[in-house]
């Protein structure tokens, strides 16, 4: 019985050295398990059979695109062209800010190749 009432404890404490090396390495999921010690297939399987683990990794990812998106800003605000064009690129597509046309097709029913 003391056996069974350890191993749920020792996954929190797991969990909560991920999500610690998660936000210590901005999301990148294969440098934080690689500072603690922990395969990215362990990961994957907590990732998998927790909802709730999952969702603190995806707020954790999520923040450090909010990071990165702030300094993007600070480089725009001082008229870094670059990121100007990145932003429009990839915010404002809907406006016409593209290098190519995207084109969406969608069908219904079955396609069927002849390869011979």
């Amino acid at each position: 019985m003391a056996t069974q009432s350890k191993q749920p404890k020792k996954r929190l404490t797991t969990k909560g050295k991920i999500l610690k090396a998660l936000e210590e390495e901005h999301g990148v999921v294969t440098t934080a398990c690689k500072k603690i010690g922990l395969s990215r297939s362990a990961y994957y399987k907590l990732w998998n059979a927790d909802e709730k683990f999952k969702e603190q990794c995806e707020d954790v990812q999520e923040a450090a695109i909010d990071f990165v998106e702030s300094k993007l800003f600070q480089q725009i605000t001082q008229g870094n062209i670059t990121g100007q064009i990145f932003y429009l690129k990839t915010k404002a597509k809907h406006r016409g800010y593209v290098e190519r046309q995207e084109i969406k097709q969608e069908t219904t029913g079955s396609i069927t190749f002849d390869f011979n």
